[in-house]
């Protein structure tokens, strides 16, 4: 029950992301991605201090129960770690598409089953099959036959890697340390090195972030401060494979909630890619759907 609940965390987590990539289409128009990362990750960090203010009497139980861990040292690991993967693929979406900047990046359905094997964690057949699967249906879903790599494409696929390492870095550390800590560090550094990388790359304007202020406020509290969070949870019961392909969905919510929202029309092959995409995130835990066995 405890492995379904942490899928179920991280699928609310790829649906919140997914849905802040149509916010951020609709509301970053004139706005850098260095600033509009700034601001998000400011509101994410907001977001994440009052939380962990309030939660500061469950805290001091811990303490004198010798159950506390702070997740300071640890956010600060993942956030270093995922500030680069996230500029990495920003400055990467001015040379590629973002159907292949999604592909591309989402090739940590492979990379990190293959960094857990690495590490010594059992890795079973589903588990590869289920990324395989996954992974076909997310070529369906993003890449539309544009098959040339460029410089963007390089850019991206080193993105990957920091996602996966990312991934790995949080299954290590989500079962020894205090949650709401190591997300708020975490974003505290993505907002830190964003706010350096403006002031460096780009023109700080106050107008268009007002003009963004929904896909700020969305990107911020809802993904930066609260998909985060339950992706740090959710990892606590859930082995990394999985929890990959299950994050990997965030491609398909974003896919569904353009047709939605924006309009877009979704062909025939994008639809069977969510249907494969759907078929992955099955295959890889059904030792827990037909066997009722917790890995």
């Amino acid at each position: 029950m405890m492995q379904i609940k942490g899928l179920l965390l991280l699928l609310a987590a790829a649906f919140i992301w997914g849905t802040t990539f149509v916010a951020q289409m609709v509301g970053m128009e004139g706005l850098g991605p260095f600033t509009y990362a700034m601001s998000r990750y400011f509101l994410g960090f907001l977001f994440l201090i009052g939380l962990w203010w309030l939660q500061r009497k469950k805290r001091e139980r811990q303490k004198q129960q010798g159950l506390y861990h702070p997740g300071w040292r640890a956010g600060f690991g993942a956030g270093s770690i995922m500030f680069v993967g996230t500029s990495l693929q920003q400055v990467a979406m001015l040379y590629t598409t973002a159907g292949k900047t999604a592909f591309i990046t989402a090739l940590y359905i492979i990379l990190v089953p293959m960094g857990a094997a690495l590490l010594g964690k059992k890795i079973f057949g589903e588990n590869w099959a289920g990324a395989g699967v996954a992974l076909v249906g997310l070529y369906l879903l993003s890449i539309h036959g544009e098959l040339s790599l460029s410089f963007g494409d390089g850019l991206v696929l080193l993105s990957a890697l920091f996602w996966a390492a990312q991934i790995l870095f949080i299954d290590r550390y989500a079962e020894r340390v205090d949650a709401i800590e190591l997300s708020t560090a975490q974003i505290a550094v993505c907002w830190l090195g964003s706010t350096l990388a403006a002031l460096l790359f780009e023109t700080i304007e106050w107008a268009p972030i007002m003009d963004a202020w929904f896909a700020v406020f969305y990107g911020g509290v809802m993904s930066g401060g609260v998909a985060f969070t339950l992706q740090i949870v959710g990892q606590k019961y859930t082995d990394p494979g999985p929890a990959a392909i299950v994050m990997s969905f965030e491609a398909v919510f974003g896919a569904v909630s353009s047709w939605l929202i924006l309009g877009e029309i979704m062909s025939s092959a994008q639809i069977a890619g969510c249907a494969l995409m759907m078929a992955g995130v099955l295959l890889t835990q059904s030792r827990l759907l037909f066997a009722g066995r917790k890995r």
